[in-house]
């Protein structure tokens, strides 16, 4: 079952958050402060977040932005992040958390839905690519961090 984060479920938010940086080996680069993502999650509404729950005990999340497409002049819908424990994989939550997702943007303008997936990370990789996702070979990600920017 998928189901909207409410603020209660913060604590496994951040769990989660950190779970899903030793799976990516970057545990050394989670910094959160839980007062500002309870900030941009619940208050200011920036990010969004879903729980995946099996048997009513959350097991996973999905945290997504919007963003904004020039070319079809319309919104779209960023991926962040999409973590689901181990023991709860293969079990049709990461599907779920999808078709969730799809019915959001069906019911909008949104136009599609993206996100990153380490090169290396072959299971999800096979598994978007099940579900009718493409990857975009000819685009490089870029990140800037403004505090270290040479401008």
């Amino acid at each position: 079952m998928i189901k909207e984060a409410l603020k209660n479920d913060l604590p496994f938010i951040i769990k989660g958050i950190k779970e899903l940086a030793i799976y990516e080996k970057m545990e050394d680069q989670v910094v959160l402060n839980e007062k500002e993502l309870h900030k941009w999650i619940f208050e200011e509404q920036i990010a969004h977040v879903y729980i995946a729950f099996h048997e009513e005990k959350p097991v996973g999340f999905m945290l997504y932005f919007y963003n904004f497409s020039t070319f079809l002049g319309k919104p779209g819908i960023y991926i962040e992040d999409i973590y689901i424990q181990e023991p709860f994989r293969n079990l049709g939550l990461g599907k779920a958390f999808f078709k969730t997702l799809i019915e959001k943007a069906k019911a909008s303008t949104i136009e599609r839905i993206e996100w990153s997936c380490l090169n290396w990370n072959t299971p999800s990789i096979a598994f978007y690519k099940k579900i009718g996702a493409h990857p975009m070979d000819e685009w490089t990600t870029f990140r800037l961090d403004p505090r270290q920017a040479k401008l």
